[in-house]
This record gives C-alpha cells, structure tokens and sequence, in this order.
C-alpha cells in the first residue's frame, strides 16, 4: 500500500449533540505527500484549529478515516491504543510560539523528548546537535532562549519538531510574530526538511507573506474544505 504522510477522508467532528450541535468539520478530504509543504488557510471559526487538533491526535473526530504514513490510525474510532506514543514518535509540532524551556539550553531543549522517550542522554544530544547544525544554530547550542532571537528560537522550534524523526510536521501559525526576513527563512526551512527528510508538513496560516509560496493550498470555511493551486513562489 502507498505510504501517505497525511491522508484523511470524510473526516468530520461534532460538538455537543441535538439542537445544540455543532458541526466543526464537514466531510474533509485532504492528502499531503511525504516531501510536500501545504498551506491550510480560512478565517477565524473556520475550522482550522479543529482540524489541526484531530490531525494532532489530540481531540478524537467523530467520523471518517485518518492515515499517518502507512498505519491507519482513525477509522470511526482510533486504531492504536498509545497516542501519547503517537503524538511523540510520529507527528512533530510547531507553534505560533516556540515555547521553549526558559532555564534549559538550546541543546537540551531539542535533546529532553527522546530523554524522555528512553533515548540515552548522549544519543539525544547528539542527534540534536546534528539537527541544530542543519538549521544553522549548532553555535547557539549553549544558549539559554532569553539569549536568542525570534528567528532562531522558530528554528530550534522545528529541530525539536523534527527530533523524532516524525513523518509528518503540524505547524500553527509558525511565522505570525515574525518579520517578512525571519519569516521566509523559517519557510525556507520548512521546505528544506520536508525535502531532506521526506516529510509532509502542514502550515496553518493566515500570514501574506508566504502564503504565495506554497504550491498546494487547502481554503477551509465553515468546516469543509477545497484545494487550490498556490503560487509556489521562489523564497529568495
């Protein structure tokens, strides 16, 4: 079977029940391949943030069927039983706030999720530092967060996004608090992991600064999505 990095079909998530119902996702449809950065855009009380969490694994829909990779893992009721564990070792997140740990390093703060997932101090920290290098912040290793700037805190956000090695990258909002330069950078990133590490990346957004760059768009409004041809602009 061909392995997606995200696919979902008629996913759909209900509120409440009766009269009182309230119907955050209609049917969605969407698939994103392993490489492939998407933009998911639509006002506020569109759905967004709905979406993102039933992607996330973190609420449960209430129909439809969700793929991460190859491993069905929602078909009218999660498939797996640890999603604690799924959430850890196959989706990596990246918010509008990097919410790094204010008294740990950058090493560290990349390096304490596969601490925690058993890894050995050593190979976490190695396997950090190997990230940080490729994000061009290995020389802000021993840096505490309060040292750093907006940009590079964003991409030490998206190494300990991507520590684990996850197929697939939700990220909410990743560029809103920054400046146009900072922005694109962090796209430009985006782009290059998903390339390298051939992983399906997710960007809710509503910035105009690089909403042209993507290729593939999904508008979603009132909890239904549609697709579009995006621009899929150079980042210089």
């Amino acid at each position: 079977m061909q392995a997606y990095g995200i696919k979902i079909s008629n996913l759909s998530k209900t509120f409440g029940r009766g009269d009182t119902a309230v119907h955050a996702l209609k049917e969605v449809n969407m698939q994103v391949e392993p490489g492939e950065v998407v933009g998911l855009i639509g006002p506020s009380g569109s759905g967004k943030s709905t979406l993102l969490k039933c992607l996330g694994a973190i609420i449960e829909p209430s129909a439809g069927q969700m793929y991460l990779g190859d491993q069905l893992i929602y078909d009218n009721g999660w498939k797996i039983s640890d999603l604690r564990a799924l959430r850890r070792d196959k989706i990596g997140f990246v918010f509008q706030a990097p919410y790094l740990i204010p008294f740990l390093n950058t090493l560290d703060n990349v390096a304490l999720l596969p601490m925690l997932a058993g890894k050995s101090n050593k190979e976490a920290r190695q396997r950090a530092l190997e990230l940080l290098t490729v994000l061009q912040v290995e020389h802000r290793a021993h840096a505490l967060p309060s040292r750093l700037s907006g940009g590079e805190q964003q991409r030490i956000a998206i190494a300990r996004g991507l520590i684990n090695r996850p197929p697939v990258i939700l990220a909410d909002e990743p560029t809103a608090a920054l400046d146009s330069v900072r922005a694109l950078t962090v796209i430009r990133t985006l782009n290059d992991i998903a390339r390298d590490y051939n992983t399906a990346v997710i960007v809710v957004t509503h910035d105009d600064k690089i909403i042209p760059t993507f290729k593939r768009l999904y508008h979603i409004r009132d909890g239904i999505t549609y697709e579009e041809q995006g621009q899929g602009r150079e980042i210089l």
